[in-house]
């Protein structure tokens, strides 16, 4: 009998693993910028409040397609000079770069070309989402695919952390472009310079940091992957599409359970990113919700774009905390404390009516974000095949993107037929969904829990 020894990955420096995922830092500020200003935007075009979750469809559903897909592809990906996954962060960065400039020009765009003004942005802003998504997913596979399992959770907080700075600084750009004298308001169906400028600011940080990482990073080439102890075969470089479907028949049961938390997890952030402008706007400052033209409403989109910035900034603490709390807690308990939490977070929104006191809503949220983006990736890990990475990260994905979309379908016209478009009540559902997945992850019984 022979045996084939095997070694585990090598643990990489707080350095290394900083470089791998400065990436991340560009495609938050971008993701930043387009969550704190899209609604704003498309309000601007003449979008009603009850239309907005329409239009956000476009964000999960090309997440829905592309992500799977990408991760595929990224498997069976191998290039000496380029490697597994950086192509595609190099290739979604140009193309998502392209979008912040395109789309809050989409009013000026349309002055040439004819097209409906509505329609552009929604057209620029699905290539946004498409990109963003393209260059997402294989940072989250890099996690899994160059540190040993040990190393997952800190891997995915050094992300979390990243993350926060791009958010805090894509949220703020607006108003701290607007006390440098840049004008936030604008005439009738256009946007105003100091979002335009931002967006420049984005697309520019967002090439910068991947080209970073493609430079400062080398991945593992299939032969050395297949020699370490988590890698079970080497990567083929001929992708079949029907596997695809053959690896979703084959999703580990830890990811369905997991899945369940994903779900009420991501229904409460969208609810959050596409109507907590409206909610502002007519709970603390007073509008009618069809008043989205006036430089009150305008405000309040500055204002919401430092909420964000908030949570994001807060999110940063506590994605430091999150490594020792989840030694002594538990990884599903720091999550589900976490999650209780952003629950609160929410529905303190309602409460709090003096605008000044919404930072301990954002607080509590910043709380729960820093462990969405780090804790359910740290748990899925454990249970993913080494050379199946990417395409379980984009199946895992669905868990996010489908939420969403229930959501976007059905959440404008909860809000307008239910909430009679005030939307600071669907926050509140938001808050108790958030609230149900906290007990959704306190039951799940990893195989390490039951070994014992």
């Amino acid at each position: 009998m022979s045996f084939v020894s095997k070694i585990s990955k090598p643990r990489l420096s707080l350095v290394q693993i900083i470089n791998m995922s400065m990436g991340f830092l560009g495609i938050q500020m971008a993701f930043g910028l387009q969550n704190g200003n899209a609604s704003r935007i498309l309000a601007n075009f003449g979008a009603d409040v009850h239309q907005l979750s329409w239009f956000w469809l476009v964000a999960p559903i090309t997440g829905l397609i592309v992500q799977p897909i990408v991760g595929y592809l990224g498997d069976h990906t191998w290039s000496k000079r380029w490697g597994r996954r950086k192509p595609y962060f190099l290739i979604g960065s140009v193309l998502c770069a392209l979008g912040l400039v395109f789309l809050p020009n989409s009013a000026s765009v349309t002055s040439f070309i004819g097209a409906n003004v509505l329609l552009l942005a929604v057209l620029f802003l699905a290539l946004m989402d498409a990109s963003v998504n393209i260059s997402m997913e294989p940072f989250r596979a890099l996690v899994g695919d160059m540190l040993p399992k040990e190393q997952g959770t800190l891997g995915f907080g050094v992300q979390t952390i990243l993350i926060g700075i791009g958010a805090v600084v894509g949220s703020a750009l607006p108003s701290w472009l607007t006390a440098l004298g840049v004008s936030n308001t604008a005439p009738e169906g256009f946007v105003p310079d100091n979002v335009i400028y931002s967006f420049y600011v984005g697309a520019l940080i967002l090439l910068l940091t991947i080209i970073y990482t493609v430079v400062t990073t080398k991945e593992y080439a299939p032969e050395i992957l297949k020699g370490f102890s988590e890698g079970k075969e080497a990567i083929s470089t001929k992708p079949r599409f029907r596997d695809i479907f053959k690896d979703f028949a084959n999703i580990p049961a830890v990811m369905w359970k997991l899945g369940a938390v994903q779900f009420f997890s991501w229904f409460a952030l969208f609810t959050m990113w596409v109507f907590t402008t409206s909610a502002i706007a007519t709970h603390h400052f007073g509008l009618n919700p069809s008043d989205t033209s006036s430089e009150t409403f305008s405000r309040a989109g500055d204002f919401v774009g430092k909420l964000f910035g908030m949570y994001n900034l807060f999110a940063i603490p506590f994605a430091f905390l999150m490594i020792p709390l989840a030694q002594k807690l538990g990884k599903k308990q720091t999550h589900a404390l976490a999650l209780l939490c952003g629950g609160i977070g929410l529905m303190l929104m309602y409460v709090i009516r003096d605008t000044g006191y919404l930072w301990l809503s954002m607080l509590a949220i910043g709380f729960a974000w820093a462990s969405i983006l780090a804790m359910p990736y740290a748990m899925l890990i454990e249970s993913i095949p080494q050379h199946k990475m990417g395409i379980y990260m984009g199946i895992f994905n669905f868990f996010i993107v489908i939420p969403q979309i229930i959501n976007g379908i059905i959440g404008g016209p909860v809000v307008k037929t239910i909430f009679h478009n005030y939307a600071i009540y669907y926050l509140v559902v938001a808050g108790v969904l958030m609230i149900i997945g906290a007990i959704c992850v306190l039951l799940i019984r990893f195989p390490a829990e039951k070994s014992h």
